[in-house]
């Protein structure tokens, strides 16, 4: 007997689908209301902090430097010409308003390349209205490390697209490292070839509020993600990750792990997951987590992992969350081996985070983590001020 195989037709991501979590992708700022507040998709964010980043300009454009290695490219193009290369429209009017820069950022990363050193892409604020939109193609079969930094102070209306052909393996990194007194909003979206291999990692460690819609398709079966993400939030500062992962291909994996620590009064930080499983998305496999530390009295995580599912062939789907201050089952085991109590909430917070800076791979990079997760540890009463397992994240 002959057993015939057809694959499963594609559905994108940026086809409408009914979804009270997400609104309907487009380029037009006019598709996209300013925000009240009461709206689902905004209900958790201080909107009128955010709002700025919604007028209709002038923005100016955000200094940006490249460090592009042996088989890596970059060109800049105009808004008409960003529009044709994008997958994945605005979807708020945050990101249209970044659709509309004058000049797009194309990164491409040659088919077949694997540059020895990280492609590193910093962005610099100057506290002027900034909007910026960029474009990062990675070739089939590629395999390259991916570093966006922002820094300085900023008001940032952002759009970034990471396009991943078949059988490409990227780790990308990324770090909203404002000072105080910025404002950043914005739209992150990664699509993922058939058979390719995505590792992001998304550190929010500075100061001044942030609001990120991040968005995953698959452009083929076999495409894997594994989604890391870290963030510090201090008194009256606003953190915000909104995550949707669309398993439209079907064989894809995802697996999302989000931690955060908060401190300080009117510390705010608000995680949206969301898990979606088309009817063509057959033995896929995926499970997100989103786990909250409470270090202070005053502070509010959000937190509201979801999956919708369209179909029941699947290997798995899970999701998780949590969110208070200290174990008390590990307080008892270190204080049991005589570590006083102090030390013990360290070690405790330490290791939470360490668990997945480790995973980065670049020193630098975690090096940079570290020293934020001590100074978000400074001035805890009830935690040693002193940093138990050092800013050597190999040790």
């Amino acid at each position: 007997m002959s057993t015939i195989t057809r694959e499963q037709p594609r559905v994108s991501a940026s086809e409408a689908f009914t979804s009270h979590l997400h609104p309907t992708p487009s380029w037009q700022s006019a598709d996209h209301s300013m925000p009240t507040g009461r709206e689902e998709t905004w209900r958790f964010t201080p909107v009128k902090r955010f709002k700025p980043l919604m007028a209709e300009g002038p923005f100016g454009q955000i200094n940006t430097i490249t460090e592009l290695p042996e088989g890596v490219t970059s060109r800049i193009v105009d808004a008409a010409t960003a529009k044709e290369l994008s997958f994945d429209p605005p979807v708020d009017l945050v990101a249209a308003r970044a659709g509309e820069a004058a000049q797009t950022l194309v990164v491409e990363v040659a088919p077949e390349a694997a540059p020895g050193t990280p492609v590193v892409i910093t962005t610099e604020g100057s506290d002027e209205l900034a909007s910026s939109q960029m474009i990062i193609r990675v070739g089939q079969q590629a395999d390259v490390v991916i570093v966006l930094r922002r820094t300085g102070v900023a008001k940032l209306a952002s759009k970034v697209e990471v396009q991943v052909a078949e059988g490409a393996r990227v780790d990308i990194v990324t770090v909203q490292d404002w000072t105080a007194g910025s404002v950043h909003g914005g739209q992150y979206s990664v699509q993922i070839g058939r058979d390719a291999k995505v590792r992001s990692f998304q550190a929010t460690i500075g100061l001044g509020d942030t609001r990120l819609v991040e968005r995953i398709e698959y452009a083929g079966p076999g495409g894997e993600l594994d989604q890391l993400g870290v963030y510090f939030v201090q008194a009256q500062q606003h953190v915000e990750h909104r995550l949707l992962v669309d398993h439209n291909y079907p064989h894809t994996v995802s697996h999302v792990d989000y931690r955060g620590a908060l401190q300080g009064k009117g510390a705010h930080s608000v995680w949206i997951g969301d898990a979606l499983i088309r009817k063509t998305a057959v033995d896929i496999n995926t499970y997100e987590t989103n786990k909250n530390l409470m270090l202070t009295e005053g502070c509010q995580a959000d937190s509201v992992p979801n999956l919708e599912i369209e179909t029941g062939e699947i290997r798995g789907a899970g999701h998780s969350s949590s969110t208070g201050r200290f174990d008390e089952n590990q307080l008892f085991y270190l204080r049991s081996r005589g570590i006083p109590e102090d030390q013990a909430r360290r070690l405790i917070v330490e290791g939470f985070f360490l668990d997945i800076i480790r995973r980065i791979g670049l020193p630098e990079i975690e090096s940079r983590l570290v020293e934020a997760l001590n100074v978000q540890l400074a001035s805890i009463d009830d935690v040693s001020h002193d940093s138990l397992l050092g800013e050597d994240v190999e040790a």
